[in-house]
């Protein structure tokens, strides 16, 4: 049976992170992941990690300067101490809840100097979360909501994890960018099932609830499972008012509607 795990950077945004967590684990999710926790205190975190039972599955690197146009650091050319700073400060929230991967977000970037930037900063990434088994994500994001991102594309990503050569940079496969960026889900997440470490989802165009929209998840998610991928899939959606309005779509798609 398809497993899932709430998004908590859109899902219940109206609470603070540890009463997302226990609202999570109220409405029947297996797991949760979150954006950018680091206003709350990780001790609280743990804390409700613990009160529920539920893993948590990754967090991002901060975006840097948000309100100057920045969407990550990893691959800005000359900000190598910054993107380090992102990852030691991602690494370490992640060991103090239990993460289990940490997205490195590459930035508004393009040329050889941003690719060479961000191999620098996965290979530092990579080296430092391994002795703690933790794994480093790279996630491509669609020209419409991000556009101007280094990374747009799963098979870019491929070609960015083969130059790193390191087991623990693993893809974070989005059903929604990568709809967006050329679609045909289920033959690329067959391709591509090899550099997988997570898989995301919601609808498409709107990034809304998954049960509307071009995708039918139905198909995909019996695509994952037929491919023996066993982890929980990413819900990050964006609701649009209330939660728990709109999970009629979980009981759904565990009942394979």
């Amino acid at each position: 049976m398809t497993r899932f795990s709430a998004n908590l950077g859109f899902l219940w945004t109206d609470r603070p992170l540890p009463d997302a967590i226990r609202a999570a684990a109220a409405a029947g999710f297996d797991a949760v992941e979150c954006h950018w926790p680091y206003d709350v205190p990780s001790e609280d975190v743990a804390q409700a990690l613990a009160d529920t039972g539920l893993p948590m599955l990754g967090l991002n690197t901060r975006r840097g300067d948000v309100a100057a146009g920045e969407n990550g650091l990893a691959a800005l050319p000359g900000r190598a101490a910054d993107a380090r700073a992102a990852v030691d400060e991602a690494l370490a929230y992640a060991r103090a809840i239990g993460a289990a991967n940490v997205h490195v977000m590459a930035g508004v970037a393009r040329g050889d100097a941003a690719h060479a930037a961000f191999l620098a900063t996965l290979d530092y990434a990579a080296a430092q979360a391994e002795a703690d088994g933790i794994t480093i994500l790279i996630e491509p994001l669609n020209r419409y909501d991000a556009p101007g991102y280094f990374l747009t594309t799963p098979e870019q990503a491929r070609d960015v994890i083969a130059a790193v050569g390191r087991p623990n940079v693993k893809l974070m496969f989005d059903c929604y960018h990568a709809q967006l960026m050329g679609g045909d889900l289920t033959h690329r997440l067959t391709d591509l099932l090899p550099v997988i470490g997570h898989i995301q989802f919601a609808g498409v165009p709107e990034r809304g609830q998954p049960d509307r929209g071009e995708v039918h998840y139905p198909n995909v998610f019996a695509t994952i499972d037929a491919l023996g991928w066993a982890a929980p899939l990413g819900a990050e959606y964006k609701p649009g008012g209330d939660t728990d309005a709109t999970l009629g779509w979980l009981a759904a798609m565990r009942a394979g509607a």
